[in-house]
C-alpha cells in the first residue's frame, strides 16, 4: 500500500461510493411520489415501497459481512455493482407496485452488497497511521451524497420524468461498474483459523461483538437524524420557511466538507473520543434550535450543527469500528455498525410518525434531541477507550 492518503485506488473507491450512495439517497426521496402518481399507490403501499428498500439492506450486509472475505472482496464488491446496475435497470419496468417492491428489495440487497464492500476495501487503500483522517475523507463522498442525492432527485423529478431519472442512474453505475473492474482488490489472506471462524453458523459469524455498543450508539443517532430526514418538509411548510429549507442540506453539506478532515486529524492525533463527544453535543443543539426555530437563520444554524453532530458521528463511528477488530474481521465489523445506521435510519420514520400523532413537530425535534444525550451517556459509561487509543496506530481490541 503507498504512503501517501491520496493515492490512486482510495480515490477511486471513494467516487464509486459516492456514486453508490448518489444512487440511493436519489430514488429513495423519489420513489414514494413515483408510486402513488404513476402506480396509484396509496400513502401506505408508497411507503412500504420505499422502506422495503433498507429490509434488502440489512440483509445483504448481514450476510456479506459474513461471507466477504470468505468470497473474496473482489467478487464480492464486483458482483455487487453488476446486481446494483441490473436491479437499477429493473426500474423501467415497474406496471404494478408489486413489481415495484421486488425491484427495491433486490436493488436494496446490491445497494447493501457493494456498499459493504467498498467500507471494507478502502480500508486497504488508507495508512496505518492516518485511519482516521481517510475513513473521514472516504465518509465525506457518503455525507455529499446525502446531501446531493435528495436535491438533484427532487429538481430532475420536476423538470425531466423517472425514466430519465432511471438512465441516468444506470450510467453512473456503469461508469462505476467499469472503474471497480479497472482498480487493483487484494483479498484478505485467511489463516486455517480464520477460515474455520468464518465458516462457522455461530451468532459471531454474523455479527461483530466488540462493536455493539458503537453500532447501537450508531441505530440511535441514525434513529434521531432520521426525524430530520422525514418530516423536515413538512415542518418547514407549517412554519412558513418552505423557500429557505431547500438550503438546510446545502448548509449541512457545506459544514460537513469542511471539517470532516480537521475531525479526521484529532482523531488520529488525540483519539477518538475528542471528536466522539462533540459529536452528540452538536446534534442535540442542532436539534434543539431546529425545534426553535422561528426564522431562516435560525433553520440554516440548526443545519450547520446537525452537519457537525451527525456528518462527524458517522464517519468517525466507522473509524473507531476499524480500530477494534482485526483485519479478518472488518467486513462483519463494519456489517454490524452499519446494520445499527441502516436500522435506526429506516425505523425513525415510523416512530416519529407515530409520536407526531401526539406532540407538535417542535416537540418531536426536542425529543429528537434527548437521543444523542442518551448516546453520550452510553459512550461515557461503556465505551472508556479514550486514553487507550491516543496513540493512533495502537489497536484497542
Amino acid at each position: 500500500m503507498e504512503d501517501k492518503l491520496f493515492n490512486k485506488g482510495f480515490i477511486t473507491i471513494t467516487i464509486i461510493n459516492f456514486i453508490v450512495y448518489l444512487v440511493y439517497y436519489l430514488m429513495m426521496v423519489i420513489i414514494a411520489v413515483i408510486a402513488h402518481n404513476e402506480l396509484h399507490a396509496s400513502f401506505g403501499q408508497a411507503g412500504m415501497a420505499s422502506g422495503i428498500y433498507i429490509i434488502g439492506t440489512l440483509l445483504a450486509r448481514l450476510i456479506m459481512g459474513k461471507e466477504l472475505e470468505l468470497i473474496g472482496r473482489k467478487r464480492v464488491a464486483r458482483w455487487g455493482v453488476i446486481f446494483y446496475l441490473i436491479t437499477t435497470i429493473a426500474y423501467l419496468t415497474i406496471p404494478t407496485i408489486g413489481t415495484l417492491d421486488i425491484v427495491r428489495l433486490l436493488n436494496g440487497f446490491a445497494y447493501g452488497m457493494t456498499s459493504t464492500a467498498l467500507n471494507a476495501i478502502v480500508t486497504e487503500f488508507i495508512p496505518e497511521n492516518r485511519k482516521g483522517e481517510g475513513i473521514n475523507y472516504y465518509g465525506l463522498s457518503t455525507s455529499l451524497a446525502a446531501a446531493i442525492g435528495p436535491f438533484i432527485g427532487l429538481l430532475l423529478l420536476n423538470m425531466t420524468s423517472f425514466h430519465f431519472i432511471v438512465l441516468l442512474s444506470v450510467a453512473m453505475i456503469a461508469l462505476s461498474m467499469i472503474a471497480l473492474f479497472a482498480i487493483q482488490i487484494n483479498n484478505v489472506k485467511l489463516t486455517a483459523e480464520h477460515l474455520a471462524e468464518l465458516k462457522s453458523w455461530k451468532v459471531s459469524s454474523f455479527i461483530e461483538y466488540k462493536v455493539l455498543l458503537i453500532a447501537f450508539i450508531g441505530f440511535l443517532m441514525g434513529l434521531s437524524y432520521s426525524s430530520v430526514l422525514s418530516f423536515l418538509a413538512s415542518y418547514a411548510q407549517s412554519i412558513n420557511l418552505v423557500s429557505i429549507s431547500s438550503f438546510f442540506f446545502v448548509v449541512y453539506a457545506g459544514i460537513v466538507t469542511v471539517t470532516r478532515p480537521m475531525s479526521g486529524r484529532i482523531f488520529d492525533r488525540y483519539g477518538e473520543n475528542y471528536v466522539m463527544y462533540p459529536s452528540y453535543i452538536f446534534l442535540t443543539l442542532g436539534l434543539i434550535v431546529l425545534g426553535l426555530t422561528t426564522n431562516g437563520l435560525m433553520l440554516l444554524v440548526s443545519g450547520a450543527f446537525i452537519g457537525l453532530g451527525y456528518g462527524t458521528f458517522m464517519s468517525n463511528g466507522q473509524a473507531v469500528t476499524l480500530k477494534l477488530v482485526s483485519s479478518h474481521r472488518i467486513g462483519i465489523a463494519l456489517s454490524t455498525y452499519f446494520i445499527g445506521l441502516d436500522l435506526g435510519l429506516g425505523v425513525g420514520p415510523y416512530v416519529f410518525g407515530a409520536l407526531h400523532g401526539q406532540v407538535s413537530f417542535r416537540g418531536l425535534y426536542f425529543i429528537a434531541a434527548a437521543i444523542p444525550v442518551v448516546s453520550a451517556i452510553l459512550y461515557l459509561l461503556f465505551y472508556k477507550s479514550g486514553k487507550k487509543s491516543s496513540q493512533p496506530a495502537k489497536k484497542l481490541a
